[in-house]
């Protein structure tokens, strides 16, 4: 189980994988690199995937909703890189991840190689917001991983044609099995950092999208998606012509990468890295 400090001494843990290309995977709010298990097998002959538990999640040291930030966390991704020896990486960034991709580029642009953003862009909508305020740092209702799965089947929205099997796959990466019933795997604090930010004021992105500038680039967005609006990925695509685009049907928030859309822009967009 390797881990590394962070800069403030917390322990934070991480997956490296494969060998080739670098390529540091960094996932949403609540989630961690178990997130990436999916589109991993697709990636192995070519990339080395190295995966970070962001603190407070997975198996990473629990430090507090004020340490909860997206510019705390862009330090841990320096930090790791450091650690590793890394002098440059590309980053694929799932919602939160993205974010952290973007700041990466504004404040650290020499240490990254390319970004993939994944159900993510510079204007975030509102009915997203609203639907992970309702759910974060909150327990599951349900008692047993059967249960949840056929729930979470029902709650997700935007989501058609996924088999049950996938959903049995996500409640046992994202939920624990206590004798209490079922645990979220993060941070129950995480919440009152979620809060915290959404109630300051709203910044502008553009200018860290803009930071990607020069970068080899993809977008991945669930078409379903209630976090990033078509406009968003229209006028991203807009202000970057070159940026590789793919809008995975059947999919919201985020898409699970192993769907043959999201797979192809991928392997795209690495084949410009390489």
């Amino acid at each position: 189980m390797p881990e590394f400090q962070a800069p403030d001494g917390a322990r934070l843990h991480f997956a490296d994988d494969g060998a080739g290309l670098p390529v540091l995977a960094l996932s949403g709010l609540t989630r961690n690199g178990s997130d990436f298990d999916y589109v991993a097998p697709h990636l192995a002959d070519s990339v080395r995937l190295i995966r970070l538990d962001c603190r407070g999640r997975g198996k990473s040291e629990w430090t507090g909703p004020e340490t909860y930030t997206v510019a705390v966390e862009s330090g841990d991704a320096i930090a790791l890189l450091d650690h590793l020896g890394l002098d440059r990486v590309a980053v694929i960034g799932t919602s939160r991840g993205g974010l952290i991709a973007m700041v990466l580029a504004s404040v650290a642009k020499e240490r990254l190689l390319g970004a993939c953003l994944v159900d993510i862009g510079p204007e975030i909508s509102a009915s997203g917001l609203e639907a992970i305020r309702n759910y974060v740092g909150k327990n599951p209702t349900q008692e047993t991983y059967a249960e949840a799965a056929e729930m979470r089947a029902e709650l997700m929205k935007g989501f058609e044609h996924v088999p049950e099997s996938r959903w049995e796959e996500e409640v046992r990466k994202h939920y624990l099995d206590s004798p209490c019933g079922l645990k979220i795997n993060y941070d129950p604090a995480l919440r009152d950092a979620f809060l915290s930010a959404a109630s300051a004021p709203t910044q502008d992105l553009w200018p860290m999208f803009d930071a990607l500038k020069g970068l080899p680039l993809a977008l991945v967005r669930g078409a379903n998606s209630d976090i990033l609006a078509p406009e968003t990925a229209q006028e991203m695509c807009r202000q970057r012509p070159d940026m590789i685009f793919a809008d995975v049907p059947d999919r919201g928030h985020v898409p699970f990468l192993d769907e043959p859309e999201a797979l192809a822009a991928i392997r795209k967009w690495i084949g410009r890295l390489a």
